[in-house]
């Protein structure tokens, strides 16, 4: 099961996957059920997937239809030789049919439509040929429009760089509207990359790399040649309409954080989500990297009135010490610990949360831990103005005690939501409570629940709609077994 959100990233409800097995040479039978945001069922019905299909994940598309794209994939029902990428599934809520999403592959000029996937061995066999033949790998990406039509990108994959890559626009009728080259020249020495930021009915907003990679003529060695090389990040805003350029200029980035800012990695929870498109701008939180450390975190905001930019930096060492005296350069805050992200909000007001987990990594002969959580609050121009420290007991072998997050009142506040394994001063028995943090008007309020009994409970926190939050309890006497939403004390 998980959670369905509409474009605005409120709750929309819930869809749950249940799957039957093998139905077909090629297939396999499941069923959906989809509930409200209250947990009333309103919607189910069984479908034919693909026989690679493990399970799926479901969201809302910008067109008010459910997408099922798949979220693992299923090796045991074919042979190896046979595996294939299985296909998307369509739900349509006006009147409940589901089918086969319909996914395009442009081909020099031309849209087909894919029916069916090739398997992977075909596929690389063909790949393999191409490269023979032609030098290169032609590749394209179709992407549908919300305004309507396609958004088309195409490339030559010579394996060390790219060349000729091409950005166009497709009305409906698979007619083309405007395209916009770029790297035409590109090689190993040379390149030019787009990162997508946004898009709207009026512009596109990307990220514009150039690279040079520059050979050190006074560095001489028997077995190396020293390069370097120069980047230079352009913000690039395109008419929707026409393709023309609307907007070029640099952004100024002397600490060379840019490159990486399109993705936030942590070392034991996965990339998080490091963005935010308002109305009026995008906010991008990246990590700034040293080696194999990490020294800080950075924000690139876009005026998308002005389409200026605001590059800002934060370090460990100089602007989290005053709030974390215990921390290091490189991020460790003491006894093998450091400081690990699990979530970043984005506030209405510009202003951005980062909240870190202190984590110790697992070694050959100790388990990985987890204790305190730290929020760090930073204000609309990136400065940070407090830390607050959630004190929680060392969990082994655990990569994380955070559970998830929720914003409140229109973006302007917000709620997490982590659990901890807490011993009673009294029984001494240890038991999960949840702890509920609220951060309303710039000020914070933590309210404690127990989630397991030694003996009679065990509850499992999700995901509910603005203010609430779902409870599934699994009781020693089934008959008090329930999933409820109760209401958050704010």
């Amino acid at each position: 099961m998980n959670a369905l959100f509409d474009e605005k990233g409120n709750l929309f409800g819930y869809i749950s996957i249940y799957d039957y097995g093998k139905s077909g040479a090629k297939t396999k039978k499941f069923e959906y059920v989809i509930m409200d945001k209250n947990l009333n069922p309103f919607a189910n019905k069984e479908f034919e997937g693909d026989i690679t299909a493990g399970d799926y994940y479901g969201y809302i598309n910008f067109d008010g239809r459910i997408i099922l794209k798949p979220n693992s994939l299923d090796y045991s029902l074919v042979e190896k030789k046979d595996m294939f990428s299985p296909s998307s599934m369509l739900i349509d809520l006006k009147d409940n049919t589901v089918t086969r999403k319909v996914y395009y592959d442009f081909d020099h000029g031309k849209f087909n439509e894919i029916l069916q996937h090739d398997t992977w061995k075909e596929n690389r066999k063909e790949a393999k040929m191409e490269r023979k033949e032609a030098g290169f790998n032609y590749k394209s990406y179709v992407t549908e429009v919300k305004e309507g039509g396609f958004l088309v990108s195409e490339y030559e994959d010579h394996g060390s760089y790219t060349k000729n890559n091409r950005m166009m626009r497709f009305n409906e009728e698979k007619r083309e509207l405007w395209r916009y080259d770029y790297n035409t020249n590109g090689s190993k020495k040379q390149a030019q990359t787009i990162n997508y930021l946004a898009q709207d009915g009026d512009y596109y907003y990307g990220l514009l790399r150039e690279r040079i990679i520059v050979k050190d003529d006074d560095y001489y060695d028997l077995q190396h040649e020293r390069t370097s090389k120069k980047d230079v990040h352009y913000l690039l805003v395109l008419d929707m309409k026409t393709g023309k350029e609307v907007y070029k200029k640099e952004i100024p980035d002397p600490e060379e954080v840019l490159d990486r800012i399109m993705y936030f990695p942590t070392y034991s929870y996965g990339l998080l989500d490091n963005d935010k498109i308002f109305d009026d701008k995008i906010v991008v939180v990246g990590r700034v990297e040293s080696g194999i450390f990490y020294r800080g975190v950075c924000r690139l905001l876009v005026d998308k009135k002005t389409f200026k930019t605001d590059l800002k930096i934060l370090t460990y060492k100089e602007d989290f010490k005053p709030f974390v005296p215990k921390i290091k350069a490189n991020g460790h805050v003491g006894n093998g610990y450091e400081l690990d992200p699990r979530d970043i909000f984005f506030l209405k007001d510009g202003s951005v949360g980062l909240l870190f987990e202190k984590y110790k990594a697992a070694t050959q002969y100790t388990a990985q831990k987890t204790t305190d959580m730290i929020y760090v609050r930073a204000d609309s121009n990136f400065n940070i103005t407090g830390v607050n420290l959630f004190e929680k007991e060392t969990s082994r072998w655990q990569n994380s005690d955070y559970l998830f997050s929720q914003n409140l009142n229109n973006d302007s506040d917000l709620v997490f939501f982590y659990r901890d394994y807490q011993k009673d001063d009294e029984t001494k028995d240890r038991n999960w409570n949840l702890f509920i943090n609220t951060y309303i008007k710039g000020k914070f309020k933590q309210e404690m629940v127990p989630i397991s009994s030694k003996e009679n409970f065990l509850i499992i926190p999700y995901v509910a709609k603005e203010g609430y939050i779902l409870l599934n309890e699994y009781n020693k006497k089934a008959k008090y077994n329930q999933i409820r939403l109760e209401r958050l004390n704010y």
